[in-house]
């Protein structure tokens, strides 16, 4: 099948709140066989497929891994909304790539700084921030290198140098980060309201549904590239 379909139907089955036993009795298979397709070592049928969709109110593109539309929705660039959706008569210029691209990190950003506030957490905001910054700072960097006679006066830090201090400093602050999440810090950095947080597919969709379709794009992207 792929390495998708194993991951989807496990999670799917976790979302909905049933046993391997439960599941394998709906879908008609034994356990030992589910649990031989939730853990990859067997592929299913046409036949478990299509019941698995039907099952888990999802289409077989989206077990699949080919659209992380559960509709089964393909996304292409006129799918995706400007992070101004509402200024209709802005039109985006440039490769298609270069386009759907920046349409899913926008996108995507628009529903973490909306997360953000929502957490009202200063010191989270700051220091998530400051990543995405300096990844932007880098790739902007990478994009005017590409010509050598570009002035370099607008920068302070020397080229030779640039990638070792930015990686260096995103990772201090995405360690930061973490020891907040995970709730390693000290009180005044605290998250006070998790609720705010408790996020699901269901939910993101439901709050954000203009944008919600490009940050699961970006995610199957961005966890492929990790592969």
């Amino acid at each position: 099948m792929n390495d998708t379909f194993p991951r989807v139907i496990t999670l799917l089955r976790k979302e909905k709140g049933v046993s391997q036993k439960q599941a394998a009795a709906d879908l008609q298979v034994s356990q030992a066989l589910l649990s031989h397709y939730e853990k990859g070592i067997r592929e299913c049928g046409l036949d478990f497929l299509v019941r698995a969709a039907d099952y888990y109110q999802v289409s077989c593109d989206y077990l699949l891994g080919r659209t992380p539309d559960r509709t089964g929705a393909m996304l292409t660039v006129d799918d995706l909304p400007d992070a101004d959706y509402k200024n209709t008569d802005k039109q985006f210029k440039g490769s298609v790539l270069a386009v759907l691209n920046k349409k899913l990190v926008t996108n995507s950003m628009t529903i973490v700084f909306d997360l953000l506030q929502k957490s009202g957490n200063r010191t989270l905001t700051t220091e998530l921030s400051a990543f995405m910054m300096l990844a932007v700072y880098l790739s902007f960097r990478c994009v005017y290198q590409t010509d050598a006679k570009n002035p370099q006066g607008m920068f302070e830090v020397p080229q030779a140098a640039v990638t070792g201090y930015t990686m260096a400093s995103m990772q201090k602050t995405l360690t930061h980060i973490w020891t907040m999440v995970n709730g390693q810090c000290p009180k005044s950095e605290a998250l006070e309201d998790k609720q705010q947080l408790a996020l699901s597919p269901e939910v993101l969709k439901n709050q954000y549904p203009y944008f919600y379709q490009s940050l699961f794009n970006l995610i199957n992207r961005a966890e492929g590239l990790l592969k």
